[in-house]
Order: structure tokens, then C-alpha cells, then sequence
């Protein structure tokens, strides 16, 4: 219990005399003592009682505060009894040291006050006690193999009356506490989980205590079950794939009991977790067959066909193979070398839930790959959404990201980023190719803005780029070979760095200055390497047409 407690509670009557600034310490127990120095039976966190009789001057005063201060007191409180007014120098000893001090008004006995500090604190460690003893027995037996995290989460409610949710790491509600009150707000489920995002990243360990809207929260990491707090080499890794717990209720006054019963529960929760994410294999593996295919140039009939297989199993029930969206997402950590594909992976699979909807079931339908840093979301729409081939239906880049951005970017910290691109709808086989290029442009288009959490969607790409996912390969090649090859091979004999002036040059409009200046280049140097590219290519580098054509080579490159 805390002090702040003490205080409010009149019929023990309590006066402040200092300290107001540590009303939040915790009470561990109750000692009553007249000793001049008691320190030997003190074990910390007490709330000491005195008559005073200890006092022969003001000089006893200074001593006696410094013992109860290195024993790890809560607070001491003095009678009013013997002596009336505490004396002034007490006053300011305690207020020297910072150890609150209260005033016990004469009509008070000190019997009262132990009994109801034993009395709140005894209930507490009891009530946590039966709980670690029943914990085994009941939620072992109907929690993750019947009810998920919901039945663990009703037993911390009737056990030990604590609302709790287990959350996403973007803020999605997973499961919720059904005690009575309001329901947690989508923006507070946002502001938690970007607490804890930006706890993590400090490395601090949890609990974190966390203050909104005038209630305090303490959020609990729930970890992988096959996985110990040290077992990434980094926690990038996994920081933006974790669930947390989220209790209404300050754990910085709780006994150990209380903590190791929280610890359980999460380790039950990430059980539940654990084999959620076994039942996504399924769906990642599809999603790797058909992007495999897909990227290898494989037969539009045998894309087509392994689509047939993928329907069924995303959206069970739909009689014909919908259309299909693709969002490709690339998270990147500056400096070391992490992988960001499987934190991708994990993380797309969550954005690409509806925000509104809560459980973990909603992201059973979603195929999510990845290869490298980059994930890629093969999506199905419903016939409905279909019939408007897209054009208006669908996923939308900024929707994506909306309900996900603070917490995102608390996890991403100043090291992370984010970028996300999201294709049109496309209803066949054949269109699955240029679906994931363009997805895969929307990226780039996201990732050339300012921001550790960007998306950008089709709509925004320009025709030219939505052109080229169309041209066949053997086109391409043949295109970008005649017109790069000499300029490579050029560049390998003499280091002449031809295809970065090249593309120097195009970004900067054919502007010589400007074009010199990126480069660090005399004029003259410039002119001369254009004039290499324009003979060995046969091309004008004044003419529009040559330009463009060398501007969608370097694209197709």
C-alpha cells in the first residue's frame, strides 16, 4: 500500500508534516518503537511509530532520522500523546533526509494503525498467494488450449479484481479485460503500446509504469515462449513483434508474489501466441510458393492455379478466386546489420488488420512473405470489392498507417524506418507481376519522403512507372543492354563512373551547373564524360527522346 493511502484514510488521523513529495512510496509493514536506535529490526519499507520517548534534546533528533533513512524506512510517525506539537527539530531532520513524516493526533492509539497496515498489506500478499497456488490448476487447464488470453485475463479479474488487455504491438486490442467500466479507447490502446515500444528500446525492464489520462497503467513484455530476454542478438528483432500486457494498477508498490503471478501470465499468453503464429505457417508458406512463381516468370496458368489453392484457405466459403492486392514493406535499422524481413513480416501482418477488429483472429487471413529486408503481402478481396476492380475499394496506403504511426515510430526510435507500398486490385494471374512491381515502386515513392513511418499507393505513381512492371522481360533486357552495356563495360576498363554521371545528369534536367556541383566536377569534366556516353551509345543527350530513353533504361536496370 502507499503512504498517500495512509493519509486519506481519516479515521487514523494522520497529519503531514513533510514529505508530500514521497506520498508515493510503498509500506511494507509497521514497526512501533521508542529506541534510540531501532535500525537492528528494520528490514526496509516500514511505517515507524513513536512516542517520542527516545528524545532527551533537539540534539537526538538528527541521529535517530539518519538511522531509520539508511535502514530503508517508508515513513515515520510521530505522537502527539506525551509531548503535544511535534517538536521542530524532528521537523527538520526528517526534512533533511526526505523521510516523511506524519503527526498521530493524541486520541489515535498506535495499535489502530497497526492493525490496519497489517491488515491491507496481509490481504494483498494472501490474496496474491492464493492466486500463485490456484494459477497452475485453473489456467493450465481452460486457458490457451481452451479460451486464449480472454479466460487468463477473467481470472486476474475475479482473482485479484485487475483489469488487463493483452495488446498488439501497433495497439490492437487482442483481448480485453470484461470487468466492469468503460472500455479501453483505440487511442489510449495506441499511446500504451507506444509506451512500451519506447520503454523497450531504452532496454529498461519491465514493468513500465506509465501515466494517461489520469490513470496508471504498468505494461508487461509478453516474449516468445522459446525465447529468453537475451536470446535476440538485438532487441530491433523483436521489439516491433511482441505482445504486452497492459494492467490498470501502479506494479511499483506490488510484493514479489504479486510480480512473479503477472510473469506467469504472460508466459501462459505468449503459449497462446506461440501457437497462433504456428498456425500462420500455412499462409506464409502459400504466400512464398505464389511470390516465388510470380518472381521467376513461372506459366500465368500455373500462378493461376496455385491462387485456386490460396483462396480457399484466406477466405474460406468464397466460391471464386477473388481479386488480389499486394503491399510490399521494408523495415530498415541504420548502422548494424539486422535482417528486417521477419520484423516485417510480423509487422505487416498486424498493420494489414482491420484496427477496428480485436482477437488475433482477423490476421488468419492475410498472407504475409519475405525475403532480405522486405515483406510482401499477397491480400484477397471479397467479390464485392471486386466488382469495382479496385479502383476505389481495396486497401489504401494512408489508411494503413493511421491507428499505427505513433506507436511505429516510438519503436523505430532515430535508428528505424518503415515504408510501405500498396498496388491496385488485379483479377488475374497475369496482372500478379505488375501488381508486386508497382507495390514495389509505391515503396520507393514512400521511402524518398521525410519520416520513419511512409506509405504511398499506386495512385500516386507516375505512368511511366506504372508502365514498366508491363514490359516483358525479354524486352527490357534487350533495351537496357543496348543502350547501358557500352557505358558498363566502359566503366569496368577505366573506372570512368559514366552510369552515375549519367544518372547525375538526368536527375539534375540536363543542367550542367547543377549537375557539376552534385558531382564535385569541373564543367569542362562533365562536358567531356557526356560526350564519352553520347559516342560510345550513338545518343544526343540534347534531344528529349534520348534522354527519356536513357531515363527508362536506367529504371529497368
Amino acid at each position: 500500500m502507499r503512504l498517500r493511502a495512509l493519509l486519506d484514510t481519516d479515521a487514523l488521523g494522520l497529519r503531514l508534516l513533510g514529505g508530500e513529495d514521497e506520498l508515493d512510496r510503498s509500506v511494507r509493514g509497521v514497526m512501533t518503537t521508542d529506541l534510540r536506535d531501532p535500525s537492528r529490526y528494520l528490514s526496509g519499507g516500514e511505517l515507524v511509530l513513536t512516542g517520542l520517548a527516545w528524545r532527551r534534546d533537539a540534539h537526538d533528533s538528527e541521529p535517530f532520522v539518519r538511522l531509520l533513512v539508511q535502514a530503508g524506512v517508508a515513513a515515520l510517525a510521530a505522537g502527539e500523546a506525551e509531548l503535544g506539537d511535534v517538536p521542530d527539530d524532528l521537523v527538520l531532520a526528517c526534512s533533511r533526509h526526505r523521510l516523511p513524516l506524519f503527526a498521530v493526533h493524541e486520541s489515535v492509539a498506535f495499535a489502530s494503525i497497526t492493525e490496519h497496515v497489517v491488515r491491507q498489506v496481509s490481504g494483498e500478499r494472501a490474496g496474491d498467494l492464493a492466486a500463485v497456488v490456484d494459477r497452475h490448476r485453473r489456467m493450465m487447464t481452460s486457458g490457451p488450449a481452451g479460451g486464449g488470453p480472454d479466460v487468463v485475463l477473467d481470472l486476474l479479474g475475479s482473482d485479484l479484481d485487475l483489469r488487463a488487455w493483452v495488446l498488439s504491438p501497433t495497439g490492437r486490442l487482442i483481448a480485453g479485460s470484461q470487468l466492469g467500466g468503460p472500455a479501453l479507447p483505440a487511442e489510449t490502446c495506441a499511446g500504451l503500446a507506444a509506451e512500451h515500444l519506447a520503454a523497450a528500446r531504452t532496454g529498461r525492464r519491465g514493468p513500465h509504469r506509465v501515466l494517461l489520462a489520469g490513470t496508471t497503467y504498468s505494461l508487461f513484455p509478453i516474449r516468445s515462449s522459446g525465447r529468453s530476454p537475451q536470446a535476440a542478438r538485438d532487441v530491433r528483432e523483436s521489439v516491433l513483434s511482441d505482445w504486452l500486457l497492459a494492467v490498470e494498477a501502479d506494479a511499483g508498490d506490488w510484493p514479489e508474489e504479486r510480480l512473479d503471478l503477472l510473469q506467469g501470465v504472460t508466459q501462459l499468453i505468449a503459449v497462446e501466441r506461440d501457437r497462433r503464429d504456428a498456425a500462420r505457417t500455412v499462409r506464409r508458406r502459400l504466400a512464398q510458393e505464389v511470390l516465388e512463381l510470380v518472381q521467376t516468370g513461372a506459366a500465368p496458368a500455373e500462378i493461376a492455379a496455385r491462387l485456386r489453392v490460396t483462396a480457399p484457405v484466406l477466405l474460406p466459403g468464397l466460391g471464386a478466386a477473388p481479386h488480389w492486392q499486394v503491399v510490399v514493406a521494408r523495415v530498415e535499422w541504420e548502422g548494424d546489420e539486422i535482417e528486417g524481413g521477419p520484423v516485417a513480416q510480423s509487422l505487416l501482418e498486424e498493420i494489414l488488420v482491420d484496427p477496428l477488429a480485436t482477437g488475433p483472429e482477423p490476421s488468419d487471413r492475410i498472407a504475409v512473405a519475405h525475403t532480405g529486408d522486405e515483406a510482401i503481402a499477397l491480400v484477397p478481396l471479397p467479390a464485392v470489392a471486386a466488382e469495382h476492380d479496385g479502383s476505389e475499394t481495396g486497401l489504401l496506403a494512408d489508411a494503413l498507417l493511421q491507428t499505427v504511426r505513433e506507436p511505429l515510430s516510438a519503436g523505430l526510435n532515430d535508428d528505424g524506418r518503415l515504408t510501405l507500398g500498396v498496388s491496385a486490385a488485379v483479377h488475374s494471374a497475369e496482372g500478379l507481376r505488375g501488381a508486386l512491381e508497382e507495390a514495389r515502386h509505391a515503396r520507393r515513392v514512400a521511402a524518398a519522403r521525410p519520416g520513419r513511418v511512409c506509405a504511398a499507393g499506386h495512385q500516386e505513381l507516375a505512368s511511366h512507372v506504372l508502365l514498366l512492371p508491363f514490359v516483358p522481360d525479354d524486352v527490357r533486357r534487350a533495351f537496357t543492354a543496348r543502350l547501358l552495356d557500352p557505358l558498363k563495360d566502359y566503366d569496368r576498363r577505366h573506372r570512368a563512373e559514366l552510369i552515375p554521371t549519367l544518372e547525375a545528369f538526368l536527375d539534375c534536367d540536363g543542367s550542367w551547373t547543377r549537375c557539376a556541383t552534385r558531382l564535385h566536377l569541373h564543367v569542362n569534366t562533365l562536358r567531356y564524360r557526356v560526350g564519352r556516353i553520347e559516342q560510345l551509345t550513338g545518343r544526343d543527350l540534347s534531344r528529349l527522346e534520348d534522354k527519356l530513353d536513357f531515363f527508362l533504361a536506367l529504371r529497368m536496370s
